[in-house]
């Protein structure tokens, strides 16, 4: 073996998916969003996925940082509209899969009103949502996810309002596939994400990863893994359970699983029958049945 060999640093395994020049990243010590990216590049890997018609779109906060650092055709958008860049990537090339991976803040609070709609059109969309409890990167304000008596910036004497139950809400507004885990719940995540990608329609994974600076400093729950941790230890599996029951309380149980499995028309097979009953065997399907 020649010095220059024997110098030669190993293989990151990750290597054919991440961006190398922009490592290291910059999420803290000990939080799950690295661990979640992990599962979304071992899913790819077992689907087998071509990743030339592999897309990832993000918004702003911790999460959203996940588009730049993943060596696939990415786009970081501007806050709360990574489901409506999707929405139009999709449906100008619908032969990309479109994976939207940002935070419960980011999704849910800046972008809500999108993606309640996204669910209701049934997009053919995989959208992963990283829930760390708060806004982290601005300052660990109240987010429409904080569990309620939490400690947050804007809420010092703990938050007194109700957290969005998002697997209740995405089934409510229409998505076909709802799973929730844990960031340490490493190979359920990946095997959601492996399923959730291969559903046709609005597929949605949220993955339960508080935020190890500030949510935990806040709320003196320990550090990085001890943090990610509880949470492991006090979840239960309970696949199919009613989404109704799903509400996330301040240091209580958890209940993860695979919610929501059901078949319904896209958006476009959806546009396609109706365009062909209008106009008959004059309308040439568009997009997935062309």
């Amino acid at each position: 073996m020649t010095k220059a060999a024997a110098k030669k640093p190993p293989r990151n395994p990750m290597e054919d998916l991440l961006r190398m020049d922009r490592i290291p990243h910059i999420w803290c010590p000990g939080c799950g969003i690295g661990t979640v990216v992990t599962s979304f590049a071992e899913a790819l890997k077992k689907n087998q996925e071509d990743l030339d018609k592999v897309a990832v779109v993000s918004g702003i906060g911790c999460t959203g940082r996940v588009a730049g650092y993943v060596k696939l055709d990415s786009f970081h958008s501007t806050h709360g509209r990574a489901v409506p860049y999707a929405t139009g990537l999709k449906l100008a090339n619908p032969e990309m899969k479109v994976v939207v991976f940002s935070g419960d803040g980011d999704l849910s609070g800046i972008g809500g009103n999108h993606l309640i709609h996204a669910a209701r059109r049934n997009i053919d969309l995989t959208i992963i949502c990283v829930n760390n409890f708060n806004y982290a990167m601005t300052g660990g304000q109240v987010a429409p996810t904080t569990p309620t008596g939490a400690n947050a910036s804007t809420a010092p004497f703990g938050n007194f309002e109700p957290a969005f139950n998002l697997p209740y809400l995405l089934e409510s507004a229409g998505a076909t596939y709802v799973a929730r885990w844990t960031s340490l719940h490493f190979r359920r995540t990946t095997k959601s994400i492996q399923e959730a990608m291969n559903k046709r329609g609005l597929s949605f994974v949220e993955v339960i990863a508080p935020c190890v600076t500030l949510y935990a400093r806040r709320n003196r729950l320990g550090d990085g893994l001890n943090l990610l941790k509880y949470y492991y230890d006090n979840s239960e599996i309970q696949h199919g359970a009613d989404t109704k029951g799903l509400d996330i309380s301040y240091q209580g149980k958890l209940i993860v699983g695979k919610f929501v499995d059901k078949e319904k028309p896209t958006f476009l097979d959806a546009m396609n029958t109706h365009m062909h009953n209008v106009l008959g065997d004059k309308f040439v399907p568009y997009g997935e049945n062309k």
